[in-house]
């Protein structure tokens, strides 16, 4: 465990010194729109709604233990010996994918299902080979799928059996052929051929600067503080492991209590600054609230032994600046997903030590553990567990690269094959796309901090009384008793909406449950004015959440609006917006986005 540092402070150094001592410091732009065709235009918007149509089951590995080969294999040998074992299985499974291949040659098999935007080019309906091609193709997969599905396999691997084969399926789509994909064809017509040649210069450059994976975005066309994270704000706090950003009121009159944003550990802050009519600071702004934000610096292997208590600490030491710039004895919390499991850890502190810091809290897309209903750990053995955490304790990192790695493979069509189309067969540049550009702007993990989410996770340490120590204390989340709102995403893939219920359930006091309609980060870019936006509600005390589910209302809107009221509830009187940023102690540093947001 580290001692959070003050090095950077800017004044106030005494009187923060003695707390470290005793806390123990949607829309898609296309840069080629010109030379771009009907499959290309709608890669972003895949991207974007692929979390939206992602069901629990398919959920796969979860992100901070990885995925290991060795797993895949196993799977693989899992499948291989049911084979074996049970071969009337295979034969009834063959005899079915005949007689749906007799059915596809003779023309009586139903018209492909136009649902797979992989398969959404008028091609695979119109031309007979395609249509045979695409429906010889579906009764391939449905066997595999039937197979699983149908065999003796315990409930666990036959998840695991299906997460791998449906890898597999994906894989061998045609579209991601050259030969079967009707847009690509047409490109080479179109283009003379240059697709191809544009299309092998995409794959050499993934290969030598992208680790071999497809660029999901053109990162030439963002630059952080220019067109994204550019609301008005000013670093008026800073010490070794956090900025701390105030944002300018756009109100002549602000509510006296603050709300501090902690983003996660594995993104950078400004998924909730994103851009202009996205950005939720932007949004809580309008409605006369104060806004703070922190943004966690980019660990290093020196940073490897910053753990939970250093990034609470360095929260401690964020709020008490807050409380010295607003007056406010208390702020509101909101965190998302790592972030959410973070400040967890500092109000269980808090309820054990007595300090009164956090009034109300929000917590986002964020589960604490692996419980037995979910299927986000199919592949956290205790092996591989050990081996991520052997790796980032090797390293003093988990680098961000790799993490991006997994979330891309939990969601392979439309966060690979997708860029694999279009990169290298139709020879388009990757779009211009905000999120996705943030998705891949990332960060790195202290092996401690790693490893203590790994911990955490695993053995559900948060929602488990006592066995999770926050600086010295020993924390019990049903002893925190302040007002919470917490947000889950109906398809989220991440961190599925039951596991956040379930949750949330080891906390005291009084729990507004929302659930989006959208998944992981659809679910945070929420602005109001989106026709798709829904959301459900439901006061009933639920153990169960299906059951909560059934008797929830939803709304057609923002859960932002409900959000918003829910917070002003709790955010104090009003009062005149501050005439600048900062106070006497804390003294601004430098203008928003800051420094941390923009380091390697």
């Amino acid at each position: 465990m580290t001692r959070v540092s003050s090095a950077r402070e800017q004044g106030g150094k005494g009187a923060r010194a003695g707390r470290v001592d005793r806390v123990k410091a949607d829309r898609v732009k296309v840069d080629r729109a010109a030379s771009a065709d009907r499959a290309a235009a709608v890669i972003a918007p895949r991207a974007a709604e692929s979390i939206d149509r992602t069901p629990d089951l398919m959920a796969g590995p979860n992100p901070f233990v990885g995925l290991r080969p060795e797993d895949l294999v196993s799977t693989a040998q899992q499948i291989g010996a049911q084979c074996l074992q049970e071969p009337v299985l295979v034969l009834e499974q063959q005899a079915q994918l005949a007689q749906d291949l007799v059915s596809v040659l003779d023309g009586s098999a139903p018209l492909p299902s136009a649902r797979d935007r992989r398969f959404g080019d008028p091609a695979w309906q119109d031309n007979p080979l395609y249509r045979m091609s695409l429906q010889g193709y579906e009764a391939w997969r449905n066997a595999i799928s039937g197979f699983v599905r149908r065999s003796v396999m315990d409930e666990r691997s036959k998840h695991r059996a299906a997460y791998f084969t449906s890898l597999v399926a994906d894989a061998l789509a045609p579209t991601n052929t050259l030969l079967g994909n009707p847009a690509a064809l047409r490109k080479i017509m179109e283009s003379g051929g240059m697709n191809l040649i544009s299309g092998l210069t995409n794959l050499v450059t993934d290969t030598l600067a992208n680790g071999g994976m497809p660029a999901q975005v053109d990162k030439e066309a963002f630059s952080v503080g220019k067109n994204l994270a550019t609301t008005p704000g000013t670093v008026v706090f800073c010490n070794d492991v956090l900025e701390l950003i105030q944002y300018a009121p756009s109100t002549a009159k602000v509510h006296a209590r603050s709300q501090l944003i902690v983003p996660p550990q594995v993104n950078k802050f400004y998924v909730f600054d994103l851009a202009q009519g996205k950005s939720m600071v932007e949004y809580l702004l309008a409605q006369e609230l104060q806004v703070f934000i922190v943004s966690w610096r980019n660990p290093t292997a020196a940073h490897r032994d910053w753990d939970m208590d250093t990034y609470v600490g360095a929260l401690i030491e964020a709020i008490h600046a807050i409380r010295d710039i607003t007056g406010s004895p208390d702020v509101n919390l909101h965190g998302a997903c790592s972030g959410a499991m973070t400040m967890s850890a500092l109000m269980g502190y808090c309820a054990a030590s007595g300090e009164q810091l956090v009034h109300a809290a929000t917590l986002m897309v964020s589960v604490f553990g692996l419980d037995a209903q979910s299927q986000l750990g199919l592949f956290s053995t205790p092996e591989a567990v050990t081996a991520a955490r052997q790796g980032s304790q090797a390293r003093g990192v988990l680098d961000g690269e790799e993490l991006g790695r997994v979330f891309a493979w939990l969601r392979p069509n439309d966060l690979v094959w997708n860029y694999w189309v279009n990169n290298y067969l139709l020879g388009n540049a990757p779009p211009a796309f905000d999120v996705l550009y943030w998705n891949n702007d990332t960060t790195r993990l202290p092996a401690g901090l790693h490893g203590q989410f790994l911990d955490m996770l695993t053995l559900n340490q948060l929602a488990t009384p006592g066995t999770l120590r926050v600086l010295g204390r020993a924390i019990n989340l049903s002893e925190v008793q302040c007002d919470k709102y917490v947000l889950a995403g109906m398809t989220d893939h991440i961190t599925p909406w039951k596991a956040v219920y379930r949750s949330v359930r080891a906390f005291g006091g009084h729990t507004e449950f929302v659930l989006s309609s959208s998944g992981h980060v659809q679910s945070l870019i929420n602005p109001p004015g989106n026709p798709k936006a829904k959301f459900f509600r439901n006061d009933a005390n639920e153990a169960n959440p299906e059951t909560w589910l059934e008797g929830a209302t939803a709304t057609q809107d923002s859960w932002w609006k409900h959000w918003s009221q829910w917070l002003k509830q709790r955010s104090g009187p009003k009062r005149n917006a501050p005439a600048g940023p900062g106070s006497l102690q804390y003294a601004p540093c430098r203008e928003a986005p800051g420094l941390y947001v923009t380091e390697a």
